[in-house]
C-alpha cells in the first residue's frame, strides 16, 4: 500500500459522471485533478473536449466512459464512441462490459465487443478498462467476465459503474486479483468515499481506484477534518 501522499493520489480517476454535470462541474474537477496529482478525471464523452483542454499540459489524464452505464449499446456503437472520444482528447477508455451477453454465456459475442474498443483505444496510445458491474453478476460470471476482458486486451478490469444496485467490494477485487493474475489492472469504483475504502481496495489488489471523493481522500490522509474539506460536487451517488 502506497503511503506517499502523491502515491495514493496517483491511483485516483477524480470522476464526475453526473448527466447533469455543467461546464463549471467540469472546470471544478479539472482543476481540483490537477491540485492534487489525480492520475485522471472521469468524464462522459460530451465533456472529454473541455477536459482535455483543461488539464493539457500536466500529469493528469483524461477518461472517458464508453456504453455507460448499462452496456447494452451495439458493438458498433461502442468502437465509434470510444473512437470519437479518443478524438477529443481522452486517453482512457473506460466501457461497460455487454452484461445481458455474459450472463446469456455468449462470450464470443461478449468478447469482441470488448475487443473493438480495446483495438480502438491502443491504436491512439490509451488505455482500455472493462467494467463488469460486479453487483449484478455471480461469482461465476465475475471470473468469466474478467477472463474475457483480459482475453480480449484490456489493460484494466473495472469493479462497477457508480450506477448499479451496488459499488466495489475488497472480496470482488480480490476475486478478480486471483483471476486475471498480476499482469492486468483493476479499478475498483463505486461506494469507495474514505481513505479507509480506498486502502481496503488497495490491499485487495487494485491498482486504480475511482471515485468523486479523491479530495475528502486525500485530506483525511494530511489528517484534515474531513466534513471540512471541499469533496467535489461530481458525486453520482453512488461513486
Amino acid at each position: 500500500m502506497p503511503q506517499k501522499e502523491s502515491e495514493i493520489a496517483r491511483l485516483i480517476d477524480h470522476t464526475l459522471l453526473k448527466p447533469e454535470a455543467s461546464r463549471e462541474d467540469i472546470q471544478r474537477l479539472c482543476e481540483e485533478a490537477i491540485d492534487y496529482g489525480f492520475a485522471s478525471v472521469c468524464v462522459n464523452p460530451w465533456n472529454v473536449s473541455q477536459a482535455a483542454e483543461l488539464v493539457r499540459g500536466t500529469e493528469v489524464r483524461v477518461c472517458a466512459v464508453v456504453g455507460f452505464p448499462l452496456g447494452a449499446t451495439l458493438p458498433i456503437v461502442k468502437e465509434f464512441e470510444a473512437g470519437e472520444a479518443l478524438k477529443a482528447g481522452a486517453q482512457e477508455i473506460d466501457m461497460v462490459i455487454n452484461i445481458g451477453a455474459l450472463k446469456s454465456g455468449q462470450e464470443a459475442l461478449a468478447e469482441a465487443d470488448i475487443r473493438g474498443v480495446a483495438d480502438a483505444s491502443h491504436r491512439a496510445g490509451a488505455l482500455c478498462k472493462v467494467i463488469l458491474e460486479t453487483a449484478v453478476l455471480t461469482r461465476e460470471e465475475k471470473v468469466r467476465g474478467s477472463l474475457l476482458a483480459k482475453k480480449a486486451g484490456a489493460d484494466f478490469v473495472k469493479t462497477s459503474t457508480g450506477f448499479g444496485p451496488g459499488g466495489a467490494t475488497a472480496e470482488d477485487v480480490r476475486l478478480i486479483r486471483e483471476t486475471i493474475g498480476s499482469g492486468t489492472g483493476i479499478k475498483a469504483a463505486g461506494g469507495v468515499r474514505t481513505l479507509e475504502d480506498l486502502r481496503k481496495m488497495v490491499e485487495a489488489g487494485a491498482t486504480r481506484i475511482g471515485t468523486s471523493s479523491g479530495v475528502k481522500i486525500i485530506e483525511q490522509l494530511r489528517g484534515a477534518n474531513p466534513a471540512g474539506s471541499a469533496d467535489s460536487s461530481g458525486a453520482t451517488g453512488k461513486y
